[in-house]
Order: structure tokens, then sequence, then C-alpha cells
């Protein structure tokens, strides 16, 4: 059974896309700097597209990032604490993580979030990493 198959069944979905959303808005609170700002700003952005789309967009993309880090998630179960094992491997992580990303990027036809998306790509991968500890807590709280 696969992270999407726990994780996303009707019991426990919107638990587990509230806690993502919080998860997104915890980072977000903590960034600073220019950098920052221009995370808040597309985030706003996003935000303004129709009320529940950051919601929504979490929910569309979860199925597939919860496949694409199946094979890392298990390689920590087998060692005995999956945790661990995302936040050690964190850029192999965010790389995962990020291909769905990508891929679902070129397929919106929404440009402000196409656009959005292609401004912070380049720099966002830090970012990813750095959430991927409080992430895998999540993925653990419901797996």
């Amino acid at each position: 059974m696969g992270l999407s198959d726990k994780l996303l069944n009707s019991d426990k979905r919107a638990m587990v896309i509230d806690d993502c959303c919080k998860l997104l808005e915890t980072q977000l609170t903590s960034k600073s700097g220019i950098s920052g700002i221009g995370l808040k700003a597309a985030y706003a952005a996003l935000k303004g597209v129709k009320p529940g789309y950051i919601a929504y967009a979490v929910e569309q993309l979860l199925p597939d990032c919860f496949t694409a880090l199946d094979p890392m998630w298990n390689e920590g179960v087998q060692n005995g604490d999956p945790v661990a094992h995302l936040a050690t491997n964190k850029s192999r992580t965010a790389d995962a993580l990020l291909s769905i990303t990508d891929a679902r990027a070129k397929k919106v036809s929404r440009p402000i979030v196409r656009g959005t998306y292609e401004k912070l790509r380049g720099s966002v991968k830090p970012y990813i990493e750095e959430a991927v500890p409080d992430f895998a807590q999540v993925i653990n709280k419901y797996a």
C-alpha cells in the first residue's frame, strides 16, 4: 500500500490537505528578506486566483507527490525511521517533489499560475529542502 492509499483515503484526506496547507503557511511566514517578499507575493497572487485555490492545488498535487516519495519512504521504513530518512535525503526528496510540480506547471492553463511558478522555480529548492523534515512529520502523522 502506497502513501497515497494511506494518506488520501476518505478518512484522512481533508486532514492531510489541511496540515499541508498549514505547513505551507508556516514556511512562508518564516521567510524574510527579498526572497521572502517574493515568495509571499507569489503566494498572495496564487491565493487570489480563486477562493480555496491553494487547498485545491495541494489536493491535486499530493497523490503524485506521495507516489514520487513512496520509494524513499519505504527505504526509510526498512531503515527504521522514514521521517529521518527523508530529512537526511532532503535534496533527493526536494527533487522528487519538484519533478511533480514541474510536470504539472507545464500543463497549467492559468497564465498567472504558470508565470509565477516559472519565475520562482530556479530558487525554490532550498526552501523545499528546508520544509522536508516538517513535511515528513505530516506524512508520518497519518501513515
